[in-house]
């Protein structure tokens, strides 16, 4: 089974305690401890930074990534934190409505993957998190996301539910944190028994 995980820098792996663009250890990044506690091979295209693609351009390399990568048993998305983060008036509404250009794009294509879309935790307050605006709208991209992969008949997961626990800027996660997310992300594969479950928006 071979899955990709499409993602910003909490799927790279990114450690905020070390300098700028250092991750941490395979054996410390949910998508590896994904990959060894299940058998599946897990492919991660996490990017530091990342907004959802939107953009001629990074839609096709996208694009690219999805053709070079092979046949795919299941395509998860975890974006929406940074473009909150990097647009001052952006609300969780925004953000789902960005998503969902970005996933309708995806589905359109030849043969597409099945989807899971996964709500990022929430933020905490931290360094990087300041404004109310921030909590209140991270929080509320699990609703948001969720009535979307409900119109678009994929699947859904809330990790705002799974006890991840994030670091001193508010929006990374420790590596307990990685291991909590890889714990529950297992959960949800297990959960995956058959083609006809993929079509099903849950929690």
């Amino acid at each position: 089974m071979r899955l990709l995980c499409f993602g910003d820098s909490n799927t790279y792996g990114y450690d905020p305690r070390s300098f700028p663009g250092d991750r941490y250890p395979a054996d410390a990044r949910w998508t590896d401890v994904l990959a060894r506690t299940t058998g599946w091979e897990v492919v991660n295209a996490g990017q530091n930074g990342r907004e959802i693609p939107r953009r001629p351009a990074e839609l096709t390399r996208a694009d690219r990534l999805l053709a070079g990568t092979g046949p795919l048993d299941l395509l998860a998305v975890m974006l929406g934190s940074n473009d909150l983060l990097q647009n001052s008036r952006f609300t969780a509404v925004d953000a789902a409505g960005r998503m969902e250009a970005f996933l309708a794009h995806l589905l359109e294509g030849c043969a597409p993957p099945p989807l899971l879309l996964i709500a990022p935790p929430p933020m905490r307050p931290g360094a990087w998190v300041t404004e109310e605006r921030l909590l209140t709208e991270s929080a509320g991209l699990a609703d948001s996301y969720e009535a979307l992969a409900r119109r678009l008949g994929i699947r859904f997961a809330d990790a705002g539910r799974w006890g991840v626990e994030l670091l001193f800027d508010g929006v990374h996660f420790s590596e307990a944190g990685h291991r909590a997310f890889a714990a529950r992300m297992q959960a949800v594969l297990e959960g995956i028994t058959s083609p006809g479950l993929f079509s099903n928006a849950s929690r």
